[in-house]
């Protein structure tokens, strides 16, 4: 078990992995909506079932349990020919990151969403009326997902177990905009007010319409029939069906959005009172800007630019800037991944600037195996990829996010990361060499005893864990970790104490 909060011996829920196992129910039906993607065969949209996989903890008997939503990344495109080595709720990211997290306790569904754009039209108009199309579409689906579980606590008896007003949205690259976005478009008239015009099409000389329309593609939350008219953007044709409602008698709101690595359509949307965002990102992503950039398709020889977004920093500054993550803000976080993004995040909160080996490494989180056929695409933005490397960014993420969840869903565990810092002649404590070349030698007075003991490297991961010590001595071995300097922190049933420690 990992906790790099808790100075007390047992187990946390909603911090530790409280549960050995989970169940896994694959291919829930959350929803039908229309999908574009067999417009070229079918000539239309046509439905389409959007489903889930859900995770959740091997005997729990807790029935009001907090739900995180999690959306893949894959560029609005289906796998593989998009080229990636992601798009599908069963990527091994995906599955690693809904597994910790229903071992936590929570109720964890991996979503599918609707895909499709048009990324290689020469014409720049196409790209960026199908890509706020397309996350559009993802905006709706995350609400039906939401208003998918609210409906089954209140008139299905409440089959998954679930407190329906702690849910959070968990967002990895595209599913990052997915989650910012549907945090920010609240209301429909921002597509058409957004910055610049940046989302009104011109259909014919000195003809004007707004990329998205309500009647055509449905509300904001999928709650309403979207018609196509006659005369509309081709390849679309009149009486097409574009949305269908769903669990349209349930609200939408969720608590928390988390992003890794997404940006988010116009910056202009966040606004006081929506949810509280946590965002993770790489300052160097060639992907998705840090701060503020285009959005662009990485043709070969011929890259082509879309529309102008903005990054995490941005909507983590806003956030907090609008009073959303106040829940969370003011915290005293002691961990070593806090201390690690506080380091670099300009004293923005909830901000985790992560990085990889190297300026080309901008999804350092993400694995998958060797055989798939977008490795060597994937190699390009996560260089060196290994389960063992994705897995050191994954706890490092989660060590992270959960406080902060915490405090915004109100899970009675948020106090608990807020560790006493005590100095290390309040428990005697001494440790060397230091540098060292292969081992650190910890101790303490008799009378405090070692509970745990976290090591992290300079870009925020855990790279080692030592827990339930309860002694006065333990040396941390150096393994295969890399010269340079870390941070270590010693945990003692009175508080922490953090200390840099050096391998040479």
């Amino acid at each position: 078990m990992v906790s790099s909060y808790s100075a007390q011996a047992q187990d946390l829920r909603y911090y530790d992995e409280v549960f050995d196992e989970v169940d896994v129910t694959p291919g829930v039906s959350y929803g039908v909506n229309a999908t574009i993607l067999l417009l070229g065969s079918a000539g239309q949209a046509v439905p389409q079932n959007l489903r889930m996989d859900l995770y959740t903890p091997k005997g729990d008997t807790e029935t009001a349990r907090p739900v995180i939503l999690y959306f893949h990344t894959g560029n609005f495109l289906p796998f593989p020919q998009n080229g990636s080595t992601s798009g599908t709720r069963t990527d091994s990211t995906c599955v690693e990151f809904c597994t910790k997290l229903a071992k936590r306790g929570f109720v964890v569904a991996s979503v599918s969403y609707r895909l499709g754009w048009s990324p290689t039209s020469t014409d720049k108009q196409t790209r960026v009326f199908t890509l706020i199309n397309a996350a559009y579409r993802g905006v709706q689906d995350a609400r039906t997902c939401i208003r998918f579980f609210k409906k089954t606590a209140n008139e299905d008896n409440n089959p998954y177990g679930i407190d329906p007003d702690k849910i959070t949205l968990w967002g990895q690259g595209t599913g990052g905009y997915l989650t910012l976005n549907t945090t920010a478009l609240d209301d429909y008239i921002k597509i058409p007010t957004a910055s610049n015009g940046k989302f009104i099409a011109q259909i014919a000389p000195g003809v004007f319409i707004p990329m998205v329309v309500e009647s055509i593609n449905g509300d904001i939350n999928g709650t309403s029939v979207g018609i196509v008219p006659p005369g509309y953007i081709p390849p679309f044709i009149a009486g097409d069906t574009l949305c269908y409602p769903n669990w349209a008698g349930y609200d939408s709101d969720f608590k928390l959005s988390v992003n890794m690595g997404g940006a988010l359509a116009d910056s202009a949307w966040i606004d006081p009172g929506q949810p509280a965002v946590i965002s993770i990102h790489a300052p160097h992503d060639k992907n998705a800007p840090y701060k503020q950039g285009i959005v662009i398709v990485p043709i070969p020889g011929n890259p082509l630019d879309v529309v102008s977004v903005e990054g995490s920093y941005i909507a983590v500054d806003l956030s907090n800037q609008n009073g959303n993550n106040d829940a969370f803000n003011g915290k005293d976080y002691t961990d070593g991944v806090s201390a690690s993004a506080d380091a670099k995040n300009d004293g923005i909160e909830g901000l985790f600037p992560i990085y990889g080996d190297g300026v080309d490494d901008s999804s350092p989180w993400d694995f998958w195996a060797a055989t798939n056929p977008g490795n060597t695409n994937g190699l390009l933005s996560n260089p060196n990829m290994s389960k063992a490397k994705a897995t050191l960014y994954i706890d490092s993420i989660i060590t992270y996010v959960l406080p902060r969840a915490c405090y915004v869903l109100d899970l009675g565990c948020a106090g608990v990361n807020t560790n006493t810092q005590i100095q290390p002649t309040e428990v005697g404590l001494k440790y060397g060499p230091n540098p060292a070349s292969t081992e650190v030698l910890v101790s303490s007075s008799s009378k405090y005893l070692i509970k745990n003991i976290y090591v992290y490297d300079m870009t925020g991961r855990l790279v080692k864990a030592q827990v339930d010590i309860n002694n006065n001595q333990h040396v941390v071995k150096r393994g295969n970790l890399l010269a340079g300097i870390y941070t270590m922190v010693v945990s003692f049933e009175s508080g922490q104490t953090t200390q840099q420690i050096i391998f040479n």
